[in-house]
């Protein structure tokens, strides 16, 4: 039997799923942005606790076949721009220009870049090359760059970085406390486009020291501990890899890819032409699109909304979570993007937080019961959420605490409604597809606000993304340009990847042999780029011209087994069974009970309508007057909004 283990880590909970073939079981814990590996480990634990009924951490790494990782930390430090200070060397100062090119391009580069550049001019010999080296790179360091990124621009720009990266390295050998950390943009993607490639390479640079001093500390550890295999980085391509050959960047987003190949599951599972991605965690809300049992991708995708070299799920990332903070500015009410995380986290986890979230709102409403957050693991404390809330928002705002807390419900959900609708096109067969810990808590509200009629919600809700990985294979992407269009050139390219990807299989412990190769070529201008999927390399050739400019892609896959869904097919109907009721404050100052149902003890085919409280594995939901639910064969929820 084959023993995975997903880990989907967050802003404020790491979820862990244990898959024991067609079993899955699953926990969370407290993120401890502090040290990464602490919440990785005290996971583990837990999930050793599930797989024995006791804790035996040896016993199950050393039995575990894949231990596969995905991270949001790099969505978040983008979005709160939490990383170190860069510089940037390039040798066409209108390339800084082109990366300013909007004003959100202008804002970011600001943030992580300044006036920490300088240019350089590779038309002198190399001893003079080097005293104009060591003068910028100096200048920079003494303005707080503490990475730098070379950047040539020009199609011998590979060669010319080369020749730059020799001169530095005599000048700031590695082996010195004087180094400077060094990453040229050639070298990260072989990208003809200059802004894309210096743009991914800034975003890897501002990404690089926070996934490297966790992600290796994590791998050491789990080889300390006798693991069998390492630590494997699920990335934002929907493949893994092993800590060694991952790039910082393709952590970004992960977490949010695993929940929408699990999303690409759903949609085929139920038959759903069009189904919108809604991952609300502690910190973000990422939202995608699966349309006809695809997931959209960008061949060039945007990393807050700046052009990189790197094909991307089309993931947009929004500043609100169930860990947001609130605050009045102006006499308005605002929520994100800044995050109290889990530590201090919301006021009600009673670790020192001093800021609003809307899980104090929904823990005073009365939706959140401190005896089943979290499957009751963590106490909660609603003095201390009444307190910042009216300390915070009913103080500066003048209205009683209700009203304080009604308008921060409506502006929680209208923030997402917002995201949906900057995101995607609602159509009447769109189905709103609400996971995440945070997620299915205020969906409804925020589908109504949206013009969306139809939600579901994943069974494992609370843990999807971390499920969802369970959805995809190892692998490896490759790109090299043509530096011609005919079959014998092309031929040749393909064997030289070809043998990049073996070499990177055996240290993934696979054969080559029984990988799956899957080549495609990229051609054209950066306007208008075609890419061309190639079921044989034979044919390569019959749809370029001999002026293309064009690169090869080769994406090589060692499969996994995948976890499934559960049943399907025609159910009876039953009323749903609940097990008491809530008392819900109902914005007026009063309360009205409501109907709690537990999602694990209806049996398939159970229905009921709203206003009524649903709680699942790690999560709980507000179902409003007008909507209507049902349960499915595989124990999902499906909710159909009556009232518009």
């Amino acid at each position: 039997m084959t023993r995975l283990i997903n880990i989907d880590n967050g802003g404020t909970l790491t979820d862990f799923c244990l898959i024991d073939g067609d079993e899955v079981r699953y926990t969370k814990t407290l993120t401890t942005p502090y040290d990464l590996s602490r919440c990785l480990f005290d996971g583990l634990a837990k999930v050793s606790e599930l797989a024995y009924g006791e804790p035996q951490l040896a016993s199950l790494l050393q039995s575990t076949d894949c231990i596969r990782y995905s991270t949001t930390q790099g969505t978040n430090a983008l979005v709160q721009r939490a990383g170190p200070n860069l510089g940037l060397l390039v040798t066409d100062p209108t390339l800084v220009e082109g990366l300013a090119a909007t004003q959100a391009q202008e804002e970011l580069l600001a943030a992580l870049v300044g006036d920490r550049w300088g240019q350089i001019s590779l038309g002198a010999d190399d001893e003079a090359l080097s005293r104009e080296l060591l003068a910028q790179v100096n200048d920079l360091c003494a303005r707080g760059a503490r990475r730098l990124v070379v950047a040539v621009s020009g199609a011998d720009g590979a060669d010319s970085e080369a020749r730059v990266k020799g001169l530095l390295l005599s000048l700031y050998p590695r082996h010195l406390l004087g180094a400077v950390p060094l990453l040229f943009s050639w070298e990260l993607v072989a990208d003809p486009d200059d802004v894309r490639r210096t743009w991914s390479s800034l975003l890897n640079a501002f990404l690089h020291p926070a996934m490297e001093r966790f992600l290796f500390s994590a791998d050491r550890r789990l080889r300390d501990a006798r693991a069998r295999q390492p630590l494997r980085i699920f990335r934002n391509d929907g493949a893994s890899s092993r800590v060694s050959k991952s790039a910082a960047l393709k952590t970004y987003s992960s977490g949010p890819r695993g929940g929408l190949e699990g999303t690409r599951a759903l949609a085929a599972h139920y038959g759903l032409r069009h189904l919108v991605m809604l991952d609300v965690g502690g910190t973000t809300t990422d939202i995608g699109v699966v349309s006809d049992g695809a997931i959209h991708v960008d061949r060039r995708g945007m990393i807050e909304h700046a052009p990189s070299s790197l094909e991307l799920a089309a993931i947009t990332s929004y500043g609100v979570g169930g860990s947001s903070v609130f605050r009045v500015a102006g006499g308005r009410l605002q929520v994100g993007p800044d995050s109290v995380g889990a530590a201090p986290g919301p006021a009600c986890f009673g670790l020192g937080g001093d800021q609003a979230t809307i899980t104090d709102v929904l823990l005073l409403a009365g939706l959140l019961d401190p005896a089943t957050y979290l499957g009751g693991t963590l106490a909660l404390h609603p003095d201390r959420s009444a307190k910042v809330i009216e300390t915070n928002i009913a103080g500066p705002l003048d209205i009683p605490l209700d009203d304080a807390l009604r308008q921060m419900e409506d502006a929680y959900a209208g923030a997402i409604a917002t995201a949906l609708a900057d995101s995607t096109t609602i159509t009447g067969d769109t189905v709103l597809a609400a996971f995440g810990g945070a997620g299915p808590m205020t969906v409804c509200g925020a589908a109504r606000r949206a013009g969306a009629r139809h939600v579901l919600i994943p069974r494992m809700a609370a843990v999807f993304s971390a499920f969802g990985i369970g959805f995809s294979d190892l692998g490896q992407r490759y790109e090299q340009p043509l530096p011609a269009t005919d079959p014998a050139t092309i031929k040749q390219v393909a064997d030289h990847l070809l043998a990049l990807g073996a070499r990177d299989m055996f240290a993934e412990g696979m054969d080559a042999s029984a990988c799956i190769p899957r080549f495609r070529i990229t051609a054209g201008d950066e306007d208008e780029e075609r890419v061309i999927e190639l079921d044989d390399l034979h044919d390569a050739g019959t749809h370029l011209s001999p002026g293309d400019r064009a690169s090869l892609e080769l994406v090589l896959l060692a499969p996994l087994p995948h976890v499934t869904l559960g049943q399907g097919g025609d159910i009876g109907a039953s009323p749903a069974r609940a097990e008491g009721t809530r008392a819900l404050r109902d914005g007026r100052g009063g309360q009205a009970e409501a109907p709690v149902y537990s999602l694990l003890s209806q049996r398939p085919g159970a229905h009921g309508s709203g206003p009524a409280v649903i709680e699942g594995p790690f999560f709980t939901m507000r179902v409003p007057e007008g909507w209507q639910f049902d349960t499915t064969a595989a124990g999902d929820l499906r909710l159909t909004d009556r009232g518009q």
